[in-house]
């Protein structure tokens, strides 16, 4: 087995605040849903302001999620992927082209088969579509937290993130497109390639040169410390976000809160369906654990701010596309602890196979 880095990770590992994230998620989801029952009226005009079918608002607050998180990918560290090919491999099989396809079958299986009858039917669709869009682009945040606490291997990590935001730009439409057209769902390809843009594309852009101005200015001190400061930004905005959201959609919630429920399921089965394959593939080629474990975790994860903001630009705020969407923020940070603690659990056993 390859040899582990001596590079010294730096990255902090979950802050209180964020350790509790799910618990805050489940706040804010209460918080929407009650004011929007009190205010319907004030959320109507929010949701109201709309140019090309994107919700201003909610763009805004999506941008000031995601850049915070996109000032830590170094596209420099796309020279060290051949130090860890085989991870890389074994990461973007996964992510591109098993976890959207696994999605998008679990989907059907779960939302418009088994659960079909628990289900507002004229929904199904619609869900099947968010669950989609949520498993079509690979996390680009937070796995920096799951890898660090796991002990990963900070290189591969950097370097497997920064590539798969360089294959997001061009693969998230043309996936989505495929995968929509199979479940039967209309793609508005003009609306899929503006979110493209809006979302990612620019985005990234304006990151690259926000990380470039900061290094230029104060190094990596510099950097870090813009970082640091724009953080709270970033889950401030995505808390803000889910009572826009909750609040839009409070009333169809209020009517079916098992809808929830049914909407995660797919979304636990998919997470640990790759986590897991990830995992035994890393073993098979024989990759080190410090890769094997962030490769199970990449692989595993999910771009939930992007799959929000692509889902209002294509079905609306109200849709259950939406919703689903906002359902794997909810699942998001509790699941991916467990892939870590597995993980961690069974290197003894995976480092057997050395």
């Amino acid at each position: 087995m390859a040899a582990r880095s001596d590079t010294v990770d730096t990255r902090p590992g979950l802050s209180g605040f964020e350790r509790f994230l799910s618990v805050w998620v489940a706040l804010c989801i209460a918080a929407g849903i009650a004011l929007g029952h009190a205010f319907p009226g004030l959320f109507a005009s929010i949701a109201s302001a709309e140019l090309a079918r994107v919700n201003l608002p909610v763009a805004l607050l999506v941008w000031l999620m995601i850049i915070p998180m996109l000032l830590k990918i170094d596209f420099a560290a796309l020279g060290s992927v051949r130090q860890h090919w085989k991870g890389v491999g074994v990461t973007l099989f996964i992510n591109w082209a098993v976890k959207p396809f696994s999605m998008a079958a679990l989907a059907t299986v779960f939302v418009a088969w088994l659960f079909a009858p628990l289900l507002p039917t004229d929904e199904i669709p619609s869900y099947i579509a968010g669950l989609i869009l949520l498993a079509a682009a690979p996390c680009t945040a937070m796995v920096f937290v799951w890898s660090n606490l796991c002990e990963g291997e900070p290189n591969y990590t950097l370097s497997q993130v920064a590539l798969n935001d360089v294959i997001m730009i061009f693969a998230f439409a043309p996936i989505v497109g495929l995968l929509l057209g199979v479940a039967s769902i209309t793609v508005p390809w003009d609306t899929l390639l503006l979110s493209v843009v809006l979302y990612i594309v620019i985005p990234v852009i304006f990151a690259q040169i926000l990380r470039r101005s900061s290094l230029a200015r104060g190094g990596q001190p510099a950097l870090d410390r813009l970082m640091q400061r724009l953080g709270p930004v970033s889950l401030i905005s995505l808390l803000t976000t889910l009572v826009l959201l909750f609040g839009f959609q409070g009333e169809a919630i209020l009517a079916q809160p098992l809808v929830i429920l049914l909407l995660a399921v797919p979304i636990l089965f998919q997470v640990y369906l790759n986590a897991g394959l990830a995992y035994w593939l890393s073993r098979r080629f024989g990759v080190a654990w410090c890769v094997a474990a962030p490769a199970a975790l990449i692989g595993a994860s999910n771009f939930f701010e992007l799959a929000v903001a692509a889902a209002i630009s294509l079905f609306g705020i109200q849709s259950g596309a939406a919703l689903a969407t906002v359902v794997g923020v909810l699942v998001e940070v509790p699941v991916m602890l467990s892939v870590v603690a597995i993980a961690k659990r069974t290197r003894g056993w995976y480092e057997k196979a050395a």
